[in-house]
């Protein structure tokens, strides 16, 4: 089992920059596929990146693609999102998400694919 928690988010002008910190408890870090998803105000949560446990695979959704990298450092037990040229609509909660996996190469897209959600950290863009 994995417990997750955010850090990072807060108030940025449009065009700014943040990183996202998600910090896992658990021996087996490096066992989870990881991934960020985003909820803004009356909107579904949404895919924002994927990595695999071996960070050697990742996926962004077009929305941030360019914009965001995801990486993680598993000797921290720690998953980053790193968002350049933040605009408004990224305006949301950030939650970071985990699942158990046993090949290093998969990740996931889909919210139900994971199991492990942490408790979102907000991230405000102003224009």
């Amino acid at each position: 089992q994995v417990q997750l928690v955010e850090s990072g988010g807060g108030l940025v002008q449009a065009g700014g920059s943040l990183r996202l910190a998600c910090a896992a408890s658990g021996r087996t870090f490096s066992r989870y596929a990881m991934g960020w998803f985003r909820q803004a105000p009356g909107k579904e949560r949404e895919f924002v990146a994927a990595i695999s446990w071996s960070g050697g695979s990742t996926y962004s959704a077009d929305s941030v693609k360019g914009r965001f990298t995801i990486s993680r450092d598993n000797a921290k037990n720690t998953m980053y999102l790193q968002m350049n040229s933040l605009k408004p609509e990224d305006t949301a909660v950030y939650y970071c998400a985990a699942r158990y996996v046993d090949s290093g190469s998969v990740y996931y897209t889909k919210r139900y694919d994971y199991i492990y959600w942490g408790q979102g950290t907000q991230v405000t863009v102003s224009s």
